[in-house]
């Protein structure tokens, strides 16, 4: 059965290109067109209370068809709970994943339809993605990535019974301890029967880890992001207003390690600013921020410190006293208020099902910490500490646009280098391990026995301390750094910590502390009245 609904195209504001399908986000914040058609007469809390009731989070992706259609089938997939509950980059990719396939179907397969999709479709799909000369020509690791996304949802699709089969060519699962990895050990008839995309690539990167050494990030960073040549000297034609800012944030990933969402995401309480210890401060990244929910403490060293106090107090606060004199916070439907300094973890709902009640701000998701607001004596102010010019939390996609620019302008001044996020958790990880293990054993022959333990339980084994920060669940995940660092040469590897690379041991024990959440974390669901 093919189901559609007109009203799906409520979602979003979004203006529509015409031929072509296209990906959207659910949003409860929408305008008021005027005049209001018959079909479009609702209030907004009529429309917020809808999407409750639906139980669909802002930034929940959907796709609308070239003629502007919504197909409530396909669309259905992306309400799926475990995906909903993903991170919003995960939904971003799938989404995408998934449009760049229909666009294929609709404009090289003579306009065919998701449902009527056969393996020769995605073969063709698969020759233009990978070999074709007009084509994009994916690497290995981003064919089947998408090819994984295309794979989840035609099983959704026939699982539903509206796809006769999935449309993908299928062969054996060869791996076999990967599937004893997701629970107990299957019989080799049962392993028989599990089948994978054919299509998978054979070329991905493997194990194989991208990083900078410290001084290449610097280049990258001061060309791309800060805008000067590669003799080091301020580029005339650059404009590049929020150069300082973009310098910091790179700065703070690749210090910290974080992902892109996580650090994206972060408010004001989690930034520490203003004066500080020697080498690191460390704060709590919640559960509903992290990935896989792998809360954990995250150390800042004091050099990123400095210029996120230097941002926050200067570029920040003028973005935000523009924004409260132009009366941009006082038009944010549906705010989450911090309003007691006393109590600066407690917010109050002011629509919804839960208006009036308080919830522990390091329970919110990136998605309602875009409307969390904070009560000053100056007014009210975001508590999203990443604003942009109109003083509003900065997207994923203007991260992302920015590392882009970067890359584009090294290319530019004819510097080999580019840089995404992750990579820059990468770099983290191998000089951070670097550093951790040259001195780990010096360190112990210098202390007395309590000093020993009472270090030990501090960093434990070097891996394990940089596992805690990743946010790995298992060393096996960071053990790939290890082998990053013993290919490179012993000459190499004692060039790679910079003197200006904080080190986490110099920083107070006291400060350090452990592995324990913060002792006035709520419960996930508790609110207090």
């Amino acid at each position: 059965m093919r189901a559609w609904s007109v009203t799906g195209q409520l979602y979003g504001p979004r203006v529509l290109r015409q031929g072509a399908w296209s990906v959207h986000y659910s949003l409860r914040d929408l305008p008021h067109p005027e005049p209001q058609p018959w079909h479009l007469r609702i209030s907004p809390d009529e429309w917020e209370l809808w999407l409750d009731d639906l139980g669909i989070p802002d930034g929940t992706p959907y796709l609308l068809s070239p003629r502007f259609v919504y197909d409530t089938d396909l669309n259905s997939y992306f309400h799926q709970v475990n995906l909903m509950e993903g991170p919003l980059n995960s939904q971003l990719n799938r989404a995408s994943a998934l449009c760049r396939s229909l666009n294929f179907l609709h404009q090289s397969r003579g306009g065919k339809d998701w449902r009527d999709a056969t393996e020769a479709d995605h073969t063709a799909y698969h020759y233009w993605r990978r070999r074709d000369p007009r084509g994009p020509r994916v690497d290995g690791d981003t064919w089947s990535q998408e090819v994984s996304h295309l794979q989840q949802f035609y099983v959704y699709a026939k699982g539903k019974s509206w796809v006769p089969s999935v449309p993908i060519p299928q062969r054996p699962r060869r791996d076999v301890q990967s599937s004893q990895k997701r629970g107990r050990r299957r019989s080799k008839r049962e392993h028989a029967q599990e089948t994978v995309p054919a299509t998978y690539a054979h070329d991905e990167g493997g194990e194989t880890v991208e990083w900078l050494p410290a001084s290449s990030y610097r280049r990258w960073r001061d060309v791309g992001v800060l805008g000067y040549d590669c003799e080091g000297l301020p580029r005339d034609s650059f404009r590049g207003r929020w150069a300082s800012r973009n310098g910091t944030f790179a700065d703070s990933l690749v210090r910290t390690g974080l992902r892109l969402e996580e650090q994206a995401s972060r408010i004001t309480l989690e930034v520490p600013t203003g004066p500080g210890p020697a080498g690191y401060s460390k704060f709590w990244l919640p559960a509903a921020v992290a990935k896989r929910n792998s809360a954990r403490w995250v150390y800042e060293p004091a050099s990123v410190r400095r210029d996120l106090t230097a941002y926050a107090t200067e570029d920040r606060q003028w973005v935000v006293e523009e924004a409260r004199d132009a009366g941009r916070y006082r038009q944010i439907r549906r705010p989450i208020v911090i309003s007691d300094a006393e109590r600066p973890h407690l917010a109050q709902y002011t629509s919804g099902i839960n208006r009036g009640e308080m919830v522990d701000v390091r329970l919110l998701d990136p998605r309602e910490r875009r409307r969390l607001l904070i009560d000053t004596e100056d007014g009210l102010e975001p508590a999203w500490f990443w604003l942009g010019e109109g003083g509003m939390p900065l997207s994923l996609s203007t991260w992302k646009d920015m590392f882009t620019d970067a890359n584009r302008r090294c290319h530019e001044q004819g510097l080999d280098l580019h840089a995404h996020a992750h990579l820059l958790r990468h770099t983290f990880a191998v000089i951070t391990l670097e550093q951790l293990q040259r001195g780990h054993i010096a360190a112990l022959g210098d202390m007395n026995q309590a000093q020993r333990l009472h270090y030990q339980r501090i960093f434990g084994d070097p891996m394990d301390w940089v596992r805690r920060r990743l946010g790995h669940t298992s060393q096996l995940s960071t053990l790939i750094y290890l082998h990053a660092l013993q290919e490179l040469e012993m000459e190499t590897r004692m060039a790679l910590v910079p003197d200006t690379w904080e080190d986490p041991r110099s920083t107070p024990v006291a400060a350090l502390g452990d592995e324990k959440p913060p002792s006035d974390l709520l419960e996930e669901g508790q609110v207090t009245a």
